[in-house]
């Protein structure tokens, strides 16, 4: 890359890491792996540069090179959840949920527990804006599926929060 390239990726980069990072996190809901993430997406972003004639969809290869890498690493072996019937250590004294204020925190706990693709699409839809196509264009499928994946999610979403609610 020529040194007008490498200040114009440096630009950009400086312009949207956090917004990234922000995503990143939402996806995954850990700092570390969102850091890891970004990290991913920018350098396949950086080699890919030179060849990207529309910068304008710049944001969009960023996305789903984020998003893409987000379900990735979820099939990773080590990073695969095991349930068990009993948490190892006792659980303390739930809060009702009723009686709290729901937070940001309970909205991300609840959606680590929404499977990755359906995770990708709901943080996609609501909290990127995008909408439908752009959603279907982000990820490199349908329409139908982003509609179905965004209902799958919702419902598992609202099921894990309800069991928040019933367990207080």
């Amino acid at each position: 890359m020529d040194q007008r390239d490498e200040q114009e990726f440096a630009e950009y980069f400086a312009a949207r890491r956090d917004s990234v990072r922000r995503t990143a996190y939402m996806l995954c809901g850990d700092w570390h792996r969102a850091d890891d993430l970004a990290q991913t997406a920018f350098v396949a972003l950086h080699r890919r540069w030179r060849k990207i004639r529309d910068r304008a969809a710049t944001d969009a290869y960023l996305r789903k090179t984020l998003v893409r890498a987000s379900i990735d690493e979820s099939r990773r072996p080590w990073r695969r959840e095991r349930y068990v019937d009993e948490m190892p250590e006792p659980e303390q004294a739930p809060v009702r949920v009723d009686e709290q204020v729901a937070t940001r925190e309970d909205l991300l706990a609840g959606l680590r527990k929404v499977p990755p693709k359906q995770r990708a699409v709901l943080v996609l839809r609501y909290f990127e804006g995008l909408d439908v196509a752009g959603v279907a264009k982000a990820l490199g499928c349908s329409e139908g599926n982003v509609k179905s994946q965004t209902a799958r999610g919702l419902a598992n979403l609202r099921g894990v929060l309800e069991e928040v609610d019933t367990r207080g």
